[in-house]
This record gives structure tokens, sequence and C-alpha cells, in this order.
């Protein structure tokens, strides 16, 4: 069937399954995701049949990110979105390639995306970490998960003692978004990767200067 008559289909169906008390992963991060991942896949050559419920349903099941089940989260949503697509009677030859897709795309999962189409969603799970959008979701998720500050008032770069991005929201830059444009895979990726990057340390650099 056409992307024009599954993508509404799948937009409804997510907008049921993300809730507005997460800014960093509601319906506007999915819907984010399913563009970039569009975009990539248009670039890269990816089959969007994948591509587009994958990037729809990645997070179909919330474990929140310091629950002991969170290494478990895209194993739970890759069953979950696949049961879903059953019972739409979604084609039954792009499943396995998409739950694939939705596993693979959690760091914490630690599961080797093998196909362009895992590489494609989980590239563009990542880019949404990263730029403006990216700081946003930093800044919201510490909140959320109780940093106690957004930056070490002393040492905001870490240049004299060990990074902390449970205290400091500022620190998870550098224990794990600047990282992740080294894990990017597609070349398309790559490069908004390092655009993005960019941006956010000019980001820290005026935020330094605005604390000093």
């Amino acid at each position: 069937m056409p992307l024009r008559k599954w993508k509404p289909i799948f937009d409804a169906k997510a907008q049921e399954l993300y809730p507005a008390t997460d800014p960093s992963h509601d319906i506007l991060h999915i819907r984010r995701v399913v563009k970039t991942a569009l975009e990539l896949a248009d670039k890269e050559g990816a089959d969007i049949n994948v591509v587009l419920p994958a990037a729809y349903f990645h997070d179909f099941v919330n474990v929140p990110k310091n629950d002991p089940r969170r290494k478990e989260a895209s194993r739970l949503s890759a069953d979950a979105a696949v049961e879903y697509l059953k019972s739409v009677d979604y084609p039954a030859e792009y499943l396995p390639a998409i739950h694939h897709a939705i596993a693979a795309h959690s760091f914490s999962a630690n599961i080797p995306a093998e196909t362009l189409e895992a590489k494609v969603v989980q590239d563009a799970d990542r880019l949404d970490g990263l730029g403006a959008v990216g700081i946003a979701r930093t800044f919201t998720t510490g909140a959320l998960m109780g940093s106690v500050s957004y930056y070490h008032e002393t040492d905001m770069m870490a240049e004299n003692r060990d990074l902390d991005d449970k205290r400091h929201t500022v620190d998870h830059f550098f224990v794990k978004l600047f990282r992740t444009a080294e894990t990017l895979h597609t070349d398309a990726a790559k490069a908004e990767g390092q655009r993005r990057v960019a941006f956010m340390r000019g980001y820290l650099e005026q935020l330094k200067q605005e604390a000093a």
C-alpha cells in the first residue's frame, strides 16, 4: 500500500502511544524522527516500507531511562510494534526487518544495526538528540531524572573533574551526546550530525560566557 495510506494510520496510533507528559519522547519527537528517517531513506536508498513503521514505533513501549528494564525497551517495542502491524494487516514480508530496525535503534540494547533500514532509523533517532532540539531534550530529561543543576558552577566543561551527568545536565553533552555523532552510520546523517554538534559546542560557549 502507498505511503500516503499508511502514514496517517501510523500517526493516529502514535498519538495514542506517546504521552504529553515527557516532551523529550512525545509525538513531536516521533514525527521528527519519521521526517528525518524518510529523508535519510531517500538519500541512502533504504526501503521506506520498513523505515516508516519502524520510525513511528521505535518507542512503542515506554520504559523510563532509570528503569532496570531499560535495556529491554527496544526489544519490547519491536515485539509490540510487530503485533500491532499484524493487527492492521501490514504486509508480513516487512515485519522481520521492521522488528530488527526497532530493536537495534537503542544505545542500551547494544544490538548492532545489520541492515540499511536499521541504520537509517537509528541515525534518525540519534540525530534528534543533537542540535537545538537535542539541547532542549537533554535539559528536559535532566529535570525529569532529578539532576541537581544545569551545570557545575566552577568547572562547566569538566576540565579538572570527573563527569557526572546524573548531577549536572551539561555533563551529558560530553558523556553521551557528542559521542553520538561518532556512531552515525549513513553519510547523510554524519554530515548533519557534524552540523548539529557544531551548534551545540557554540551553545556551550555562550552558556559559559553567560554563567561566568
